[in-house]
């Protein structure tokens, strides 16, 4: 090889890090394309297999009761980019959002989901993206006499909302989606992992790893438990290593942690 040709390689290599890794991508379907697409420009292959599914509530009717009652509250959180949108999909239908009522929610999707809607100057954390973080920023330490409304999904983390009842606070709950185990068929995963070709797995919440899990059966779980699992918070990587996961690298946060572990630990030579 003479050497523009070798130039011109290892320019494509750091161009494409991740060249020819088939890579799996579980984020429900809808909200998976930003990071498929960061993969494919690095050069691997997304796997598209949503281990959770979001469904709109049946009964709307909790929700146009809060939206009734706005005003009655000092804070509203929004546990995550699908309560953000689910939500306000109904109370911006019924009403303006009041400027009374502070909003906080746990990162950077979330604030750009509620930006979305018209919804600024929200209070987030900037480094980690979890309940933990978000009863660490000042704002949320005296609450005594407060009113909190939390937006979230069905059967939700209660770990928030006791924080602010122990710190003072009146705290209401809303669900605004609903989550299941998809019915989808493991066959793509199970040829991928049997033609030795699949490199990576990246898991985004601790129940759809569960249901991941599941859904691949026993010859996939023997082939999850050797595989490079990315997850980007401490609380999956944990329930990971419970399930018997033996390779699994804890990331930074959001799609940009995942993709510097893939790179970091996938990277061709």
């Amino acid at each position: 090889m003479d050497c523009v040709t070798e130039k011109s390689a290892l320019t494509t290599r750091s161009q494409t890090p991740l060249a020819g890794r088939h890579i799996v991508v579980t984020r429900p379907a809808g909200q998976a394309t930003h990071l498929a697409e960061a993969l494919v420009e690095l050069g691997a292959h997304p796997v598209l297999f949503p281990v959770l599914a979001i469904a709109d509530v049946t009964d709307t009717a909790p929700l146009l009761d809060v939206a009734i009652r706005l005003e009655q509250y000092d804070w509203a959180v929004f546990v995550s980019p699908n309560a953000v949108d689910k939500a306000l999909a109904v109370v911006l239908e019924y009403r303006q959002w009041p400027a009374s009522v502070r909003v906080a929610t746990v990162g950077h999707s979330s604030e750009e989901a509620l930006a979305r809607h018209g919804i600024r100057n929200v209070v987030a954390p900037q480094e980690r993206f979890d309940s933990e973080a978000l009863m660490e920023l000042p704002p949320l330490q005296e609450m005594a006499g407060k009113r909190v409304i939390i937006f979230r999904g069905d059967g939700g983390r209660d770990l928030f909302g006791d924080t602010m009842k122990a710190r003072g606070a009146q705290v209401d709950y809303v669900t605004c989606y609903l989550r299941s185990k998809p019915a989808l068929d493991p066959a793509p995963l199970l040829k991928l992992w049997g033609d030795g070709r699949l490199d990576a797995l990246t898991i985004t919440s601790s129940e759809g790893l569960r249901n991941l899990y599941e859904m691949v059966g026993k010859l996939g779980q023997s082939w999850l438990k050797k595989t490079p699992t990315f997850v980007p918070h401490a609380r999956i990587a944990q329930q990971a290593r419970a399930l018997g996961l033996t390779q699994v690298i804890l990331t930074g946060p959001a799609d940009a942690g995942l993709l510097a572990g893939l790179i970091e630990h996938l990277s061709s030579p």
